[in-house]
């Protein structure tokens, strides 16, 4: 089986970033990268408050907020009157657990492919409820259906009270069926929260028809927007038991203006945001998402075959659509979170290369991610140097 090819790149969309040229950043998934002109916007707007910050906090913002949020929800296809801003997916996560009212009957399912901090998230609410958090093992080759069996077997109807699944998964880079898993959990009773972290930008329209009762999804990593800008999406039959963590001004707003004011904190990631999107729209949505996903295959393809790992070998959970990655690492390498967090340390500092490593299931996974400003070169360099390195143990 031949290696994939890379994409043809797409013309200046490097001179867009103000990355570090001397290192590879082959990570987009985890903290994204700001394009020039969303941090001259963002720039102008901190100026804006600074010459008035009365005027500012006291005249309007309420009504700026609500346009960005409904620009915002346009994209992703979410109604706009059922989605807050946040500043991250696991603040929503947060916010819906809080919510919910859990109590010592209640359980919290989720799976094994699910975001750490959502996952200690899960845990805090369950000790504070008395509530119970179980996993569900579901293997990295299921297919969907096999996906939404496990999860038909895993609920419990009358104690599964909320159901987190991942839409597009850190860890494994897994794309789940998510609208046939909701379709599965409401035939019994049960609440899901869909974790969409990477899905705003790299999936078109990600929240359209998956019917969940709760969904949240990051703008900042594929959506080219600042950091601290997220959504957290609630169907109508919640909207009116949704609950800030912290009380505001707002509060008698309800649902979303109770959670998106959140007094004096920076609201210019926020209303930055549009001009993100702005962006991608100006390279070409299509376009960018077909590039980023074809160079991650083609990074997975090289750094395999370099390890030894076959094509065949090489996990392809996701698809197409997906601009990440996974290639598995030797036998006996970061298997554990230190593990993983020292290897991913020695390859930035020595390799001059950023990426994700992960440990999942008793192995250690790295994580490759495509974007405009990546080029085949970067991936190729990082095959050529990274034996070497872990033959150094």
């Amino acid at each position: 089986m031949s290696l994939p090819q890379p994409p043809e790149p797409i013309a200046g969309a490097r001179l867009l970033f103000s990355l570090d040229p001397a290192v590879s950043h082959l990570n987009h998934g985890s903290f994204g990268a700001v394009p020039v002109g969303v941090q001259r916007t963002q720039q102008r707007l901190r100026d804006e408050v600074e010459a008035n910050p009365l005027r500012f906090f006291t005249r309007g913002l309420v009504d700026r907020i609500t346009h960005t949020r409904r620009h915002l929800a346009g994209f992703l296809g979410a109604d706009p009157d059922g989605t807050a801003l946040t500043t991250n997916a696991t603040t929503g996560v947060a916010v819906v657990l809080r919510s919910l009212g859990l109590g010592p009957d209640d359980e919290v399912l989720t799976t094994d492919h699910g975001y750490g901090a959502v996952d200690l998230s899960v845990r805090r609410e369950c000790r504070r409820s008395g509530a119970t958090h179980r996993v569900l093992r579901v293997p990295l080759t299921a297919t969907d259906e096999e996906i939404t069996q496990i999860v038909r077997v895993g609920l419990r109807p009358g104690r599964t009270r909320l159901l987190v699944v991942d839409q597009l998964t850190s860890p494994t880079a897994r794309l789940f069926p998510v609208a046939a898993i909701v379709a599965v959990a409401r035939e019994h009773g049960v609440a899901v929260l869909v974790d969409a972290a990477h899905a705003p930008g790299m999936l078109p329209a990600p929240v359209t028809d998956t019917g969940a009762d709760f969904w949240v999804g990051n703008l900042h990593k594929w959506g080219y927007a600042p950091r601290g800008t997220a959504v957290l999406v609630v169907a109508p039959a919640w909207r009116d038991r949704i609950e800030p963590l912290v009380v505001s001004w707002e509060q008698d707003a309800g649902f979303p203006g109770n959670v998106e004011w959140q007094a004096t904190m920076d609201y210019t990631a926020w209303l930055s945001a549009p001009a993100g999107l702005y962006t991608l729209r100006s390279l070409g949505v299509d376009r960018v998402r077909s590039h980023n996903a074809a160079l991650a295959a083609y990074g997975q393809g090289v750094v395999g075959d370099s390890l030894g790992v076959a094509p065949a070998d090489l996990p392809d959970p996701g698809g197409r659509a997906v601009a990440m990655r996974i290639v598995p690492l030797p036998a006996g390498l970061a298997t554990t979170l230190d593990g993983a967090v020292a290897l991913r340390t020695r390859i930035a500092e020595r390799l001059a290369t950023e990426v994700a490593v992960n440990a999942w299931s008793g192995r250690g996974w790295l994580r490759l991610c495509g974007q405009v400003y990546n080029t085949a070169d970067e991936y190729e360099r990082l095959a050529a140097r990274l034996p070497a390195l872990l033959s150094q143990r």
